[in-house]
């Protein structure tokens, strides 16, 4: 395994996530989710030996991050944060070249070859006709691209990344994280990325770290997702303390949709409701009334006559 952690405690003077046994390989695509507070930034940056250890071990390729500099961090890690500071007067080729300042003293210059491989770069990204823009002129999703191109001249294997689809719009959140995957598979680049968009980003990854409660549950997406209910159960949504949710007897797609708009409209107890989803429509029930609705404004004015 690439990377390792073994009975790994992460956190500042107290612990954050205690005990932590998991591994990562190339080729895997990782996503890392959670609550805020949680410890997600923290893990990353202890990976990166920015934070130490407080127990246990973390392994990179093998080795023990304890004994590694931060150059050879670097040339096993790639990084992109979200909010990273954009270089002044830098051009988006300037960006990507950064990526090769590990391989050089700090004042450098480009050889043949890696210009060639940077321009490569731009070409794979699709920013061929923005590679002399200025950075401050990118729009938010070609600038986040950018910043990926920065890691992935690095020529590291793993590259992690803190909330890569932060402020983009559909559009560019499915490109980058099809480019994520891409890198994965095609490149055999281990990616480890935190996301709040993570029912989008569920679906293009291979496994899922999931941190709660100090514990760090790891393993294939899927099995994650099926073995903590509050990822796939609407009630993590609920945000006041006097809606009491009704029963609800439906696939998740709908069960999620009904109680979004419960919640958002009734602050009252619905726990003596049953809803059940069947062949399109509503059937809702209690000890009084056997009612049937096609749409969620049937179902507003039905709970107000009730209530």
């Amino acid at each position: 395994m690439f990377l390792e952690l073994k009975n790994t405690t992460i956190g500042y003077k107290t612990p954050l996530i205690k005990g932590v046994e998991t591994s990562l390989d190339l080729g895997d695509i990782c996503l890392l989710i959670g609550n805020n507070g949680v410890g997600k930034t923290t893990l990353i940056k202890t990976i990166l030996h920015q934070n130490p250890v407080l127990g246990g071990a973390i392994y990179i390729n093998q080795k023990n991050i304890k004994t590694l500099s931060n150059k050879e961090i670097a040339e096993q890690i790639a990084v992109v944060f979200s909010k990273a500071q954009i270089p002044a007067n830098y051009t988006l080729t300037d960006l990507i070249s950064l990526g090769k300042y590990i391989h050089y003293p700090y004042y450098f210059e480009l050889n043949e070859a890696d210009k060639i491989e940077v321009h490569g770069i731009i070409e794979s990204l699709n920013l061929a006709q923005y590679r002399d823009f200025p950075l401050q002129k990118l729009s938010d999703g070609n600038l986040q691209k950018a910043m990926i191109g920065r890691a992935l001249a690095q020529n590291s294997p793993m590259i992690i990344l803190d909330e890569p689809t932060t402020h983009l719009d559909e559009e560019n959140k499915i490109a980058i994280l099809k480019l994520l995957r891409n890198l994965a598979k095609k490149q055999k680049k281990l990616i480890l990325f935190s996301s709040h968009d993570w029912r989008l980003a569920k679906e293009f990854s291979d496994k899922i770290w999931f941190v709660k409660d100090q514990k760090l549950s790891g393993g294939i997406t899927e099995d994650i997702l099926m073995n903590n209910d509050e990822l796939t159960n609407p009630h993590l949504f609920n945000f006041d303390e006097r809606f009491v949710a009704p029963h609800i007897l439906a696939p998740n797609l709908p069960k999620e949709m009904l109680y979004s708009f419960l919640q958002k409209n009734f602050r009252k107890n619905l726990e003596n409701l049953q809803f059940k989803f069947k062949d399109g429509f509503w059937e809702i029930s209690s000890d009084t009334i056997q009612e049937k609705c096609t749409s969620f404004t049937e179902i507003a004015d039905l709970i107000e006559k009730l209530h």
